[in-house]
């Protein structure tokens, strides 16, 4: 039986250091690593990942993740039983990509959902070199948690600077 999220909270720090059952990684579509999140989630979790994530290639994804989906491999090193990797849009001021912004948090739900996770990490997706404006990206982030529908208990935002944790808290209050 879906329910809704229970508990959402904001923490501003590294988001590879946060012990919960699935931390959400802001991937690229090729899976194999990059910089920001992707980058230190695939150094912080070691090898495992990053071997994970070339079988998910070479098998299921061909192609790569589409913007907007998510897939889940082990955490490897990290404080958590698996991560969840999805690709946020690019931001583009003349094409309305909002819809996809709020599918890589509800797919990730939904992944979440299948593994049976109860507590999950999520950066602002697509707020760094993806370039969606801040304050519209904690929007739809929180919009799309709130109307999830999803099992899992606790959503905890990660925010790397005291700026973008402010606007969270804003947001959910």
């Amino acid at each position: 039986m879906m329910v809704a999220v229970t508990h959402i909270e904001v923490v501003q720090g590294d988001i590879t250091q946060i012990s919960v059952d699935a931390i959400v990684n802001a991937a690229n579509s090729g899976l194999l690593g990059g910089g920001g999140v992707d980058g230190a989630i695939h150094r912080a979790g070691g090898p495992e990942i990053l071997a994970e994530c070339r079988r998910l290639r070479e098998t299921a994804l061909p192609d790569g993740l589409p913007t907007g989906d998510a897939v889940a491999t082990t955490a490897g090193r990290l404080p958590a039983r698996w991560v969840i990797h999805t690709v946020g849009p690019v931001y583009s001021a003349g094409e309305d990509r909002s819809h996809l912004l709020r599918s890589a948090y509800t797919r990730s739900l939904e992944v979440a959902d299948t593994l049976g996770a109860r507590a999950v990490a999520f950066p602002l997706i697509s707020s760094g070199v993806y370039g969606w404006p801040a304050a519209d990206a904690v929007h739809q982030a929180v919009t799309a948690v709130r109307d999830s529908g999803t099992s899992v208990e606790t959503v905890t935002f990660v925010a790397f600077g005291a700026d973008m944790a402010g606007l969270l808290q804003d947001e959910l209050r």
